[in-house]
């Protein structure tokens, strides 16, 4: 009785989660009017962060130079972190900032961030506001103006729109677009229509100096990003999202590329969740705010993946075991038709996500189909993320494909 009673209790938690989740996503169906246009005003230092990227980070390099801000209030800096290739020669070639750090103890982006911000505060010329992307990155030529207009309109924190450059490649690229498409619209937008906090993505972030002094980076875990988004959303600072300006990463071909990628992402998940989650939820619920709820029940997300994982599971040896069935599913308690609607609630936002985002490739509407196995192996893989979240050691992703911002925007 204790085991079927903490299940229901279980499950009850999780589709409460759920509904909540569906719930927000509606709100990311309205698009509001583009921020107004401002005088460009703010000098950006643009950092690009490369592990051994001397295939990719000229593209991106030649992209950042042909921006249509003035070229007097940016500079490129490509952090070459522990780069054992041409990656430093091919920076300074094409006339751009090479800052070549060695450090094998303290590897990963997270602490090569942290160093280069050391470097950068202690160069003779400041800069207004520090903008980051990785080296496999593509970028939209108006993407520092929209950072500017959201810095004159008094924002602190920005993440752009984060698109794929490669979402033809394979199933598993595929999957990296339409998932991030459904993100970009019914996770960001729904929170920013609501005025909540954003999360940033790990590359096209801009950043107010003045903050990031104050504040430090102090973000090393395996997903800096989202760890930097709590450490704002404790401080009382909200990150934004500016959807327009669009930023296109590479993404995984292979299954076992995407694979290892997600399961360093999971892994500093548990991190962030373990160190965050219980005092962003006390303090939402003393200050009655929202956001800090919001922020916290995000942070546990990973939890809540492990969870169903291993529900799923149960329920399934329970079947299939011959003995009396000590585990219930809540579902099998409500008629087929509100089961029915339940599971067109957690699949029709992906393509409803796609039909709003105007993707009009037939080939990606075709790949929803091979969307649930990607979908589906997140379970694996954060189940072995449990297991080995004390691992800090960064694993890299491979990066090849030379494409030029022409050829995704023709797409």
């Amino acid at each position: 009785m204790f085991f079927t009673v903490a299940f229901i209790v279980v499950q009850v938690f999780l589709a409460i989660i759920a509904l909540y989740q569906f719930v927000l996503s509606l709100f990311g169906f309205k698009k509001h009017k583009s921020r107004p246009k401002q005088k460009s005003q703010n000098s950006f230092a643009v950092l690009v962060a490369a592990h051994n990227e001397e295939k990719v980070v000229g593209a991106l390099i030649e992209n950042l130079k042909a921006m249509d801000y003035p070229e007097e209030l940016y500079d490129i800096f490509v952090i070459c972190d522990n780069c054992t290739d041409a990656t430093a020669d091919i920076v300074r070639e094409h006339g751009v900032y090479a800052c070549e750090r060695s450090n094998d103890k303290q590897r990963g982006k997270g602490y090569a961030i942290e160093w280069m911000l050391k470097e950068l505060w202690s160069m003779p010329r400041q800069y207004d506001a520090v903008v980051m992307f990785d080296a496999d990155n593509l970028v939209n030529e108006d993407f520092l103006s929209l950072m500017n207009d959201d810095l004159c309109a008094g924002h602190k924190v920005i993440q752009g729109y984060l698109d794929t450059k490669n979402p033809d490649d394979s199933w598993v690229t595929a999957a990296y677009a339409i998932t991030y498409w459904y993100c970009n619209r019914l996770w960001q937008l729904s929170r920013m229509n609501l005025h909540m906090s954003n999360f940033l993505g790990g590359t096209g972030m801009c950043f107010d100096s003045k903050l990031l002094k104050e504040m430090g980076w102090g973000a090393t875990s395996l997903v800096e990003d989202l760890e930097f988004s709590m450490r704002c959303v404790k401080r009382n600072v909200y990150p934004v999202l500016n959807y327009d300006a669009k930023v296109y990463d590479e993404k995984p071909v292979t299954f076992k590329a995407s694979a290892r990628q997600r399961l360093r992402w999971m892994q500093g998940h548990f991190n962030v969740a373990r160190n965050y989650f219980f005092p962003l939820l006390w303090a939402g619920i003393k200050e009655r705010n929202l956001t800090k709820i919001d922020s916290a029940v995000y942070s546990i997300s990973v939890y809540n993946t492990l969870i169903g994982f291993l529900l799923t599971v149960f329920l399934w040896i329970d079947l299939i075991v011959p003995a009396d069935n000590i585990i219930i599913s809540i579902y099998s308690q409500f008629p087929y038709w509100f089961v029915a609607i339940i599971i067109a609630c957690s699949v029709l936002p992906f393509p409803a996500a796609m039909l709003v985002e105007k993707v009009k490739s037939w080939k990606m509407y075709a790949h929803l189909f091979t969307l649930p196995f990607f979908l589906i192996s997140w379970w694996p893989i954060t189940f072995y993320a449990f297991f080995t979240q004390n691992n800090k050691v960064w694993s890299h992703t491979e990066h090849t494909r030379v494409v030029r911002i022409e050829e995704v925007r023709g797409k």
